[in-house]
């Protein structure tokens, strides 16, 4: 059974940082592509930052290009997200998914998901 299980989120300080893990289990890790994905209040979910395991290669929404980056151990079946310079529009639920192969870093891509934690960014 695929598990996907995030932690690291919370409330921080506009300018500030966090870093989310997202930790899989139950699948072949390096055989997928792990994105984060996020839904803010009253918005539709959109994607952030996803890698894609066969190759490592990683793509980035406008939005967070320059201040997030996502990164992944193999060792721990883990990825991360770490989000530096945060500002109020990044305030929502995080959520991680994964989806078999090689894919694009969108919601409908991925059939895997998390349950997501919250991350809010007070000015």
């Amino acid at each position: 059974e695929v598990q996907l299980v995030e932690s690291g989120g919370g409330l921080v300080q506009a300018g500030g940082s966090l870093r989310l893990s997202c930790a899989a289990s139950g699948f072949s890790f390096e055989h997928y592509a792990i994105g984060w994905f996020r839904q803010a209040p009253g918005k539709g979910r959109e994607g952030v930052s996803c890698i894609r395991r066969t190759d490592g290669s990683t793509e980035y929404a406008d939005s967070v290009k320059g201040r997030f980056t996502i990164s992944s151990d193999n060792a721990k079946n883990t990825v991360y997200l770490q989000m530096n310079s945060l500002t109020p529009e990044d305030t929502a639920v995080y959520y991680c998914a994964a989806e078999l192969g090689s894919t694009w870093c969108t919601v409908s891509a991925y059939n895997y998901w998390g349950q997501g934690t919250q991350v809010t960014v007070s000015s």
